[in-house]
């Protein structure tokens, strides 16, 4: 796929609301994370009983849906507010890398990745609890997220809230990967099949971003600075405006891997895009 078939390359509309500046997949995993959550409420948590996911009703009673269905349900306030701040924050920046349409099947793959890590850790009694213990939020999704942003663009600094300090996204992906697997492996906060969620989702994270083939051919966009470029014939010399459009289009990789494919303004995406259809005419 190449570069112009982004969606970040398209004209985004202003105003509207801090949703109308999301992609499309965030912005309606955000919209359907929190009304679900409070219609399940509403209607007295029939949802979470439905949708849930757990090793006995999941795989020994062929449940499969609920490998997805966990993924939308939250058991706080407090659990869908970090989840949904996470995929608010990330979301974006994974989405305009894969595509739309691989993005949804790299989170809900990333999320039926920490049920599965989950059921193997409880087999194997890594874990407490039994065949009926449950599973649920969007978390397994969201720390694939953390995690691709972490391999794309690992020296993306993040401004924590709390504690507040500053890291990039190595040290940040290091520190959520060393607290799910401590939690784990020493019993800490009584939340070990939630982290071991975490640890799947995150796993597969990496793999999915580090192979994107896995995804299909056309997964992913290759950053690529232009001595990396494919070759150019010396038959057709480089003209001194093809020079200046490179030296553009590498700052605004730069630009990109310090502040995301969302800090572009409308210009650097036209360039960006002017810089695919030559790379593709030429080819």
């Amino acid at each position: 796929m190449g570069i112009a078939e982004r969606d970040y390359h398209r004209n985004r509309r202003h105003g509207g609301g801090f949703l109308s500046q999301l992609p499309p997949v965030v912005k309606w995993l955000l919209l359907a994370n929190i009304g679900i959550f409070f219609l399940d409420i509403f209607l007295g948590h029939p949802l979470v009983k439905f949708g849930a996911f757990a090793i006995q009703s999941a795989i020994f009673e062929f449940r499969l849906w609920e490998f997805v269905t966990f993924q939308f349900l939250h058991g706080s306030l407090g659990h869908l507010l970090f989840n949904s701040m996470g995929l608010y924050f990330f979301g974006p920046w994974i989405e305009r890398w894969w595509g739309s349409k691989k993005f949804l099947l790299f989170y809900l793959l990333c999320g039926g990745a920490g049920a599965a890590l989950f059921s193997v850790l409880t087999f194997i009694g890594v874990l407490p609890g039994g065949m009926e213990s449950g599973l649920i939020g969007a978390s397994a999704g969201i720390y694939g997220i953390f995690i691709g942003v972490a391999v794309i663009a690992p020296d993306l600094r993040v401004a924590l809230l709390f504690p507040p300090i500053e890291l990039s996204m190595r040290q940040l992906a290091i520190a959520l990967l060393a607290i799910s697997t401590g939690a784990i492996l020493l019993s800490l906060g009584g939340n070990e099949g939630g982290e071991a969620g975490h640890l799947g989702g995150a796993i597969l994270g990496f793999i999915l971003v580090r192979w994107p083939q896995l995804l299909g051919r056309d997964a992913g966009v290759e950053i690529r600075r232009s001595r990396s470029r494919p070759f150019v014939s010396k038959l057709r010399p480089r003209t001194r405006l093809e020079l200046e459009q490179d030296s553009a289009v590498d700052l605004i990789l730069e630009k990109i891997s310090r502040e995301g494919f969302q800090s572009l303004t409308a210009e650097e995406r036209d360039i960006l895009h002017k810089a695919s259809q030559r790379k593709n005419s030429d080819s």
